[in-house]
């Protein structure tokens, strides 16, 4: 109901704060709320809190801030706790300035942070280094509110110098810092949080979580278009409910269209949790956790809530964002904007024999992908070899894998990876963790080339490749992200995503499995663009063994 300097509505209010739900009046007026009056004659509609994502990479969407948010606010997320680390490999500080600018554009609250890990290692060539002063500069403005996930943990455990100086600096401007520590645990772990490091996304298994729980941790469920951990942790908020948050980390924009921070809200309500604290991990904790200016349903809060039908279906009404109506009945009402398309990229086309593997050897390492998980295994293998050289498998499920600099002149790195299932042609892609070099994959090397090519053709993208059949979706903003409507680009990955599976691939996010095959900081075989890299060891390996 309007009013003469605002509106107001009414509900089952869900007051997480204090822990109760009672029928009552809001009033907002200027983006604030003005008052809540209990009241017995109200609708049956319940309002709550708006929805947080703790931890997102908003590249992982292909969508750059402002469409990330028309999409996300129909499902009731308001605010978003967003490492650009990825851009920031790509084109370094501008590639933070260029999202913090462009979420500005639209009513959504994106809480940047300080990429901690430009480049991720270095083990691989990235577009950009943001150095220990550059960390500083950042963590000193108004708009940069967390050091971004430490990945280096052994620089942690090591005590290298310029990972302690940002460490340091966060510490000097009292910002959180933000973990990853896949599979460390003991006195490892606990090494790593007394530095200062106080949550962590990348727990696999409940033992993991509970041992950094012991430390004093917090722990981010993640459930993202890949890594899926929601199962295996849930039963952490029951135990440990201040601790425990929700976040999808990386999530494709098909993913995005159906649903985000409210089906991680109605899955955990589902398995019987109090829905009181599952949207106090939804809302409440992080609001705490990272200080962040996000209403709580409290008179002189700013107006961030949503209103939902009940608390079991959670279906999403109406979201609001400081006052103003950013959805309602899933559909947005955030316009999209045009926006600048900043890029880096400088790789020269290439041919079959650049990625030609010869050998004598009777033995390779293959890297074994697992379906929903970020990690990886080594296997050993007799490879499939045809004149001379080392080429796909079909039969067994071992495909050709290439990773090719895209910003100075190199050779391409070649390795084989299990469990894609791919029977028919390559898929490739720019968005390749953390260094976002060219990625390919396919089942011979004359569609894995026309696919690296394809790519290099459009500065940016992924593609399907078949033949003379090409599917591709250009990324212009560093070979990340779209700037155009996010819907349009739902679709067109989701074209993509059903041409690798019609033909053969078996995993439920090929392309972002993919991505991920170049991510050195997760155990435990990758390939980077300097070439096959053991995650355990931290070096390098060679591709044949004896």
């Amino acid at each position: 109901m309007k009013t003469k300097n605002g509106f107001k509505v009414s509900g089952n209010i869900v007051d997480v704060v204090n822990k109760r739900i009672f029928s009552g009046i809001i009033s907002v007026e200027k983006g604030k709320i003005k008052s809540i009056i209990p009241s017995n004659r109200c609708d049956a509609q319940y309002i709550t809190p708006g929805l947080i994502d703790s931890h997102v990479h908003i590249e992982s969407s292909m969508l750059n801030p402002s469409e990330f948010a028309r999409l996300a606010v129909v499902h009731g997320t308001v605010a978003t706790v967003s490492d650009p680390h990825e851009i920031a490999n790509v084109l370094g500080i501008e590639g933070v300035n260029y999202m913090i600018r462009n979420g500005n554009k639209v009513p959504f609250k994106f809480f940047f942070g300080a990429p901690s890990c430009v480049p991720a290692t270095s083990f691989e060539t990235s577009g950009a280094t943001i150095t220990s002063s550059d960390v500083s500069d950042l963590l000193k403005r108004d708009d940069v509110y967390y050091l971004s996930e430490m990945m280096n943990f052994p620089g942690v455990l090591f005590n290298d110098h310029e990972v302690m100086a940002k460490i340091e600096a966060a510490k000097r401007f009292n910002k959180p810092i933000d973990g990853h520590a896949p599979g460390l645990m003991g006195n490892d772990i606990r090494k790593y949080i007394e530095a200062g490091i106080s949550t962590d996304h990348e727990c696999y298994t409940i033992d993991e979580a509970l041992d950094k729980l012991k430390w004093g941790m917090k722990i981010l469920i993640r459930e993202g278009s890949a890594a899926k951990n929601f199962d295996e942790l849930i039963d952490l908020i029951k135990d440990y409910p201040d601790k425990v948050l929700f976040c999808s980390d990386d999530k494709h924009p098909n993913d995005l269209v159906k649903g985000h921070i409210n089906e991680l809200v109605k899955r955990a309500v589902g398995k019987g949790y109090d829905p009181l604290q599952v949207l106090r991990s939804a809302s409440l904790n992080p609001i705490i956790h990272y200080n962040l200016d996000v209403g709580l349903l409290r008179p002189g809060d700013d107006a961030d809530f949503i209103i939902v039908d009940n608390l079991a279906d959670f279906n999403v009404l109406e979201t609001y964002v400081k006052g103003i109506q950013v959805a309602k009945n899933g559909r947005t009402l955030i316009e999209s904007i045009e926006e600048e398309t900043p890029n880096f990229f400088c790789a020269k086309k290439i041919n079959e024999s650049n990625i030609r593997v010869q050998t004598t050897k009777e033995k390779i390492k293959v890297i074994q992908v697992f379906d929903g998980q970020l990690i990886t295994k080594e296997i050993v293998v007799n490879p499939k070899v045809s004149d001379g050289s080392i080429v796909s498998n079909i039969e067994n499920d071992i495909l050709k894998l290439v990773v090719y600099n895209r910003y100075q002149p190199a050779q391409p790195s070649v390795a084989f990876v299990n469990s894609f299932n791919l029977k028919k042609g390559a898929i490739a892609s720019t968005v390749a963790h953390d260094s976002h070099n060219i990625i390919a994959l396919g089942v011979n090397d004359s569609d894995i080339i026309r696919a690296v090519n394809l790519l290099i053709e459009s500065r940016g993208g992924i593609c399907f490749v078949d033949g003379a059949k090409e599917e591709l979706l250009t990324l212009p903003v560093a070979g990340l992200m779209a700037s155009e409507d996010g819907y349009k680009i739902a679709a067109a990955y989701e074209k993509l995503d059903r041409l690798a599976k019609e033909n053969g691939s078996t995993l439920a996010s090929p392309f972002m499995t993919l991505s991920f095959m170049a991510l050195l900081v997760i155990p435990e075989l990758k390939l980077s663009d300097k070439g096959l890299f053991d995650s355990q060891k931290f070096e390098f390996t060679s591709l044949t063994c004896d």
